[in-house]
């Protein structure tokens, strides 16, 4: 039982990590929680995988500046559920499929309680830079400190 377990979580942090990359570049995919259970994942499966991710330049332009300053703050949260059911409405528009409405739905309200009731609220002077929005400038300014 206990080698299926540590399957499933290299298996689920690995799937986690895969759509937090994609996050960077899709703004209905929330990049840093996807991170973040990642490496809850490989902690509690791979000593390796849990070191190797804290190396990684998406964790430290995602994770590490969630971890210092301990949440994010309110305007933060606003424009990324913003952005993210700006691109959710076109999606549903452009694909009239139901069964497309209902994954987005779905998206939707996870991302909603997440950012609204997991992730905690801070102050916007406490909140560390995360990019200013531009995910891929994060990770380039995380790479040129190496």
């Amino acid at each position: 039982m206990r080698f299926a377990k540590k399957i499933l979580f290299i298996t689920a942090g690995s799937i986690c990590l895969a759509l937090g990359f994609i996050g960077m570049f899709v703004p209905v995919l929330p990049t840093t929680p996807l991170v973040l259970l990642a490496a809850f994942l490989f902690s509690r499966s791979s000593e390796r995988l849990s070191s190797w991710i804290a190396t990684t330049p998406i964790y430290r332009a995602y994770v590490e500046p969630f971890k210092q300053s301990g949440g994010i703050s309110l305007p933060r949260k606003m424009r990324i559920l913003a952005i993210s059911y700006s691109v959710m409405g076109l999606s549903a528009f452009l694909v009239q499929k139901p069964v497309v409405w209902v994954v987005l739905a779905a998206v939707a309200v996870f991302l909603a309680v997440l950012m609204l009731a997991v992730i905690p609220t801070i102050s916007k002077d406490k909140e560390l830079d995360h990019g200013d929005g531009l995910e891929i400038d994060a990770v380039a300014r995380v790479r040129g400190r190496d």
